[in-house]
């Protein structure tokens, strides 16, 4: 088998961060029953480890978590240019305008907001790792 052909058949990799483990659980659910492969994180140093050791294909990252919330998160991902092209959702039980405004200044590409309706989540997952895939004409690096 060639390279171009493992690469193909590899399964898009997500990170799930979120300090409520039932949240963590369902998100897993609901995008394991679509093919990805999940990976976990309970805080944001966490997270930030998980992507330094082996960078996501895209993270679904809760807002508000115990010490390092969310936007602190995307900040830090955003800010580093290894990392910066990998695509970020932020989720949140907060719905007010400024919230959304603030996840997507630090970074975040799409917002969704809780409880988090299955079919939303896997259009705008599948939009994403199209859009960030080598070739798609998508994300470029700088």
């Amino acid at each position: 088998m060639t390279a171009a052909l493992d690469d193909a058949d590899r399964r898009a990799r997500i990170l799930i961060v979120d300090d409520e483990p039932n949240n963590r659980l369902l998100l897993q659910v609901m995008l394991s029953s679509d093919g990805y492969e999940i990976v976990t994180a309970s805080a944001g140093a966490e997270a930030l480890e998980l992507v330094e050791q082996a960078p996501p294909d895209l993270i679904v990252l809760d807002v508000m978590m115990p010490g390092m919330d969310g936007y602190q998160v995307a900040t830090r991902i955003k800010a580093n240019p290894a990392t910066r092209h990998i695509p970020v959702i932020m989720l949140t039980a907060l719905s007010d305008r400024n919230s959304m405004i603030h996840g997507l200044n630090a970074g975040a590409e799409e917002f969704l907001t809780k409880p988090v309706v299955r079919a939303e989540l896997s259009v705008r997952v599948k939009n994403l790792l199209r859009l960030t895939e080598p070739g798609s004409g998508g994300a470029v690096e700088a």
